[in-house]
C-alpha cells in the first residue's frame, strides 16, 4: 500500500482589506503524510491568507445574503464565522471613501509600465495556482471556456510571485501562445486577455527571452495592423450608414433606433479594440528595451502603426503611443520614418502641447522632429509658433523650460519661421526679455533669427546698441557669446559700425580677447567672427589695422593652428583687410600674413583653401613680388610629381661627378626650377618634396606647421609657434 497524504485547514482571523473592498482570511494548513499503517509519518504546518474581493458590494447590497454566499463558497471559512463575516461586510459597506486628495492622486494617468484594469476581467471565482491544470484544460474547449481559463491565468499572472512558477510550466505558456495564434481573430476579449498575460512577463527584463521564444512580439504587430485596418472599415461603414440615415427620414422612430443601435455597437467594439491595442503596444514598448528588438519592430513599420493610432480619442492609449514615439525618436532612422507621416504627427503633437498632462512628452518629440532642416519649414503652416511664443512670454521672471526654448531655437533657424516669430512686436518682446534676464538660450534663439538675410536683419538695427553694451559688461560668458554672435550676423550696409565701435569703445575689447587663453575658445572665436564682419566697412578696417589687431590674429593663428574653424575665420579677416585699399598695404608689406596664406593654399579643408585662394588672388594682383611667389608655388604644386621625377633623375646623373669635374648641365640649376626672372633655386630650397607634397614640418592634421618667409631677426621664420 502506497503512503497517503491528507490536509486539514484551520480558520484563523478574518479582517477587512485596508484599501480595497475585500476580506482577508488568515488560515493554517496542516499536512500529514500517512504510512502503511495509517499512522502519521510526517506533519507540516503552513500559515496562509486568502483575499476575497467583493466587487459587487455597494450601498444597496443585501449584507446577510452576501455573507452567506461568501461562507458557502469559501471553504477555508468555517460556518461558525458567519456572524463575524456579516459584521465585517457591514463595516466595508459603510466605510468612508478615500479623501478627495487621494482621489485626485488616483485619477492621475498611469506611467507607461502600469496597465490599468480593463473590462471583461471580472470572474466569479478566485484564481488558485494549485488549479492551474484545470485552467489549462479550459484552453482546449470552446471560445467562452478559453476566455474563462485565460482570465483565471491572468489573475495569477498579476501576482509577480506567480510568474516564476508559470515560467516553469511550459504546458500553460505553450497552450496560451497556441490559442493566441489560432483564435485572436475570433475573439477580441480572448486576444486581449492572453496578450495581457504575456505583458505581465514583459514588465521584467529577465522574461523577455520567453516572449521572444513564443514570437509574441511579432504576433502583436500583426494583431495591431489587423485591428487598425478593421477600424478603417468600421469608419467607412459607419459613415455610409450615417449618410443613409440623414438622407432618409430622420423623424422615423424605427430608423432612429436602428441608427442609435449601430452607434452603440460601434462604440462597444471600439472600446474593446482600444483595450487590445493598449495592452499590445505596452508589451512592445517593454520589449523595445533591447535595441535589436526595436530594430525588428522598425522593419515591421512600428512607427506607421503608432502614428495611425494617434487618430484615436482614448486618453490612455494616446499617452502610451506618444511615449512610445518619444522613445523611438532618439534614433535617426525612426525619426525619418516619422517624417514620412510628418504632418499627422505634428498636428497631433501641437494639439497635445496645450495639454499640461502631455505637454512635456509632446514637446520633446517635436524637438527631435525640428532637428531635421527639412522638417522645420512644416511648422510654419500650423498655429504652432504663435502658441509657443505665448508659452515663452507666460513664464514671467522664470527661466523658460529647456524643452520649450530648445524647440524654439531650432524653429528660429528657418527663415519662414523666423518671420512669423518677429511678426508684430515679437522680436522686441524677445529682446526685452533676453536682455532683462540675461538668458543665453533665449539669446541663442534671437541669434538664429539674425542669420537670415533680407528684412529680418534690418529689424536688429534698433538693438545693436543694447547688444554692444552687453559685451562690455562683466557677466555670464555664454550670454556674451550669443550677443557677439548676433552682432556678427548683422552684415547690413546701413549699419554704422565705425560709430558703434567708437561709442562703446569696442576695439580694445576685441584686441584683448584675441590673446590665446584670455577667455574660453568659444568667446575668442566669436570675437574673430565679429572682427570679420566689422572689417567689411572700410573705415572700421583701417581702425582695426592701426590698433595692431593683425599681429594679434597671427599670434592666435599660431596657437589655434589645429582648429579649422579658427583658421578659416582668421584668414577671412585677412581677406576683408586686403579687399580695402587702405589696409591692403598693411597686410602685404607690414605683416607675414601672405606667407601664412601660401602655406595654407593646399590645406585639406575645402573652405580654408577657397578663402586662401581668393585672398592670394587679390594680393597677387596688387603686389608683383608676392604675385611671382604665389604663381611659383602654384606651379610647383600642380607639377609636383613631374618635378620630383626630374630632380630624382638629376641626382642619379650627378653621382659619377661627385668626386670629379661638374658637367655643364649642373652649372644651370635654373633650368629645373623656373623660367621667371628674379627667382633662383634658393627660393625653393626651403621646401622638400615628399609624396608630391612640398612642405616643411607638418602639423598633426597635415596643415603646414611653419610658414614660408623671412624675418630680419632670424634666418628662417617658423610661423606657427613651434618647430616640430
Amino acid at each position: 500500500m502506497q503512503p497517503d497524504e491528507s490536509q486539514n485547514c484551520r480558520t484563523g482571523d478574518i479582517d477587512v482589506h485596508p484599501t480595497e473592498k475585500a476580506l482577508v482570511v488568515y488560515y493554517e494548513v496542516e499536512a500529514s503524510i500517512l504510512g502503511e499503517t495509517c499512522n502519521a509519518r510526517h506533519e507540516e504546518k503552513k500559515e496562509c491568507q486568502k483575499i476575497i474581493r467583493l466587487r459587487s458590494l455597494n450601498a444597496s447590497t443585501d449584507i446577510s445574503a452576501l455573507a452567506g454566499k461568501v461562507v458557502e463558497e469559501c471553504k477555508v471559512i468555517h460556518p461558525s464565522k458567519l456572524a463575524e463575516v456579516e459584521h465585517l461586510l457591514l463595516y466595508l459597506q459603510n466605510r468612508k471613501k478615500p479623501s478627495s486628495k487621494l482621489e485626485k492622486k488616483e485619477k492621475k494617468p498611469s506611467k507607461p509600465r502600469e496597465l490599468l484594469p480593463f473590462e471583461g476581467m471580472e470572474i466569479d471565482e478566485e484564481a488558485n495556482i494549485n488549479k492551474i491544470d484545470d485552467y489549462i484544460e479550459l484552453l482546449y474547449e470552446s471560445i467562452p471556456e478559453k476566455i474563462r481559463g485565460s482570465t483565471l491565468i491572468l489573475h495569477l499572472a498579476h501576482i509577480p510571485d506567480n510568474l516564476e512558477e508559470l515560467l516553469h510550466n511550459e504546458i500553460v505558456l505553450g497552450a496560451l501562445a497556441r490559442v493566441l495564434r489560432e483564435d485572436w481573430k475570433h475573439s477580441v476579449e480572448l486576444a486581449t486577455t492572453i496578450v495581457d498575460i504575456f505583458f505581465c512577463f514583459s514588465s521584467f527584463s529577465q522574461f523577455h527571452g520567453l516572449i521572444t521564444h513564443y514570437k509574441i512580439g511579432a504576433l502583436c504587430m500583426n494583431i495591431i495592423e489587423h485591428e487598425l485596418k478593421k477600424y478603417d472599415l468600421w469608419q467607412d461603414e459607419l459613415e455610409k450608414k450615417s449618410k443613409a440615415y440623414i438622407l432618409s427620414d430622420p423623424e422615423n422612430q424605427r430608423l432612429r433606433k436602428e441608427h442609435e443601435k449601430t452607434l452603440k455597437k460601434y462604440q462597444s467594439l471600439l472600446v474593446k479594440q482600444e483595450q487590445l491595442l493598449r495592452v499590445a503596444f505596452y508589451l512592445l514598448l517593454n520589449l523595445s528595451e533591447d535595441t535589436r528588438t526595436e530594430l525588428k519592430m522598425r522593419n515591421k513599420n512600428i512607427v506607421h502603426l503608432l502614428v495611425k493610432s494617434l487618430e484615436r480619442d482614448n486618453e490612455e492609449l494616446l499617452v502610451l503611443v506618444v511615449s512610445f514615439l518619444k522613445k523611438l525618436s532618439i534614433f535617426l532612422e525612426n525619426k525619418n520614418d516619422m517624417l514620412k507621416n510628418e504632418m499627422v504627427i505634428i498636428f497631433f503633437l501641437i494639439f497635445s502641447v496645450g495639454d499640461d498632462t502631455h505637454k512635456h512628452i509632446a514637446m520633446r518629440i517635436l524637438y527631435h522632429i525640428s532637428v531635421d532642416d527639412k522638417s522645420k519649414s512644416m511648422f510654419a503652416y500650423t498655429d504652432c509658433i504663435p502658441q509657443l511664443m505665448q508659452m515663452v512670454f507666460e513664464h514671467g521672471e522664470e527661466r523658460i523650460d529647456t524643452e520649450l526654448i530648445s524647440f524654439c531655437i531650432n524653429l528660429a533657424a528657418n527663415k519662414t519661421n523666423a518671420q512669423i516669430i518677429c511678426e508684430g512686436n515679437g522680436l522686441k518682446m524677445l529682446m526685452k526679455r533676453a536682455l532683462k534676464l540675461k538668458d543665453p538660450l533665449l539669446m541663442k534663439m534671437i541669434r538664429n533669427i539674425s542669420q537670415h538675410d533680407g528684412p529680418l536683419k534690418q529689424l536688429f538695427i534698433d538693438y545693436v546698441g543694447y547688444l554692444a553694451a552687453q559685451i562690455k559688461q562683466e557677466g555670464d560668458e555664454e550670454f556674451v557669446i550669443e550677443c557677439l554672435g548676433t552682432m556678427a550676423n548683422l552684415t547690413i550696409p546701413d549699419l554704422d559700425w565705425e560709430l558703434l565701435l567708437k561709442e562703446y569703445n569696442l576695439v580694445p575689447y576685441l584686441k584683448d580677447h584675441l590673446k590665446p587663453g584670455s577667455a574660453e575658445d568659444d568667446l575668442i572665436l566669436e570675437v574673430v567672427i565679429m572682427i570679420g564682419t566689422v572689417s567689411m566697412d572700410d573705415s572700421c578696417a583701417v581702425m582695426l589695422a592701426k590698433s595692431g589687431i593683425i599681429p594679434a590674429l597671427i599670434e592666435l593663428l599660431n596657437a589655434q593652428q589645429e582648429d579649422d574653424e579658427f583658421v578659416c575665420q582668421i584668414i577671412y579677416v585677412f581677406y576683408q583687410m586686403v579687399f580695402h585699399q587702405a589696409t591692403r598695404d598693411v597686410i602685404i608689406k607690414d605683416t607675414q600674413a601672405p606667407a601664412y596664406l601660401i602655406d595654407l593654399m593646399h590645406d585639406k579643408n575645402v573652405e580654408i583653401r577657397q578663402v586662401c585662394d581668393n585672398t592670394l588672388d587679390i594680393i597677387a594682383e596688387y603686389d608683383e613680388e608676392w604675385g611671382k611667389k604665389i604663381q611659383s608655388e602654384k606651379f610647383r604644386w600642380h607639377n609636383s610629381q613631374w618635378l620630383e621625377m626630374v630632380e630624382s633623375r638629376q641626382m642619379e646623373d650627378a653621382e659619377p661627378y661627385l668626386y670629379g669635374d661638374n658637367p655643364d648641365a649642373l652649372e644651370q640649376p635654373d633650368l629645373f626650377y623656373s623660367t621667371e626672372p628674379g627667382l633662383s633655386p634658393d627660393f625653393y630650397s626651403q621646401f622638400h618634396s615628399q609624396n608630391g607634397d612640398f612642405n616643411t614640418c607638418n602639423g598633426a592634421d597635415g596643415r603646414p606647421a611653419t610658414a614660408y618667409g623671412f624675418r630680419p631677426d632670424e634666418p628662417f621664420f617658423h610661423g606657427y609657434g613651434s618647430t616640430r
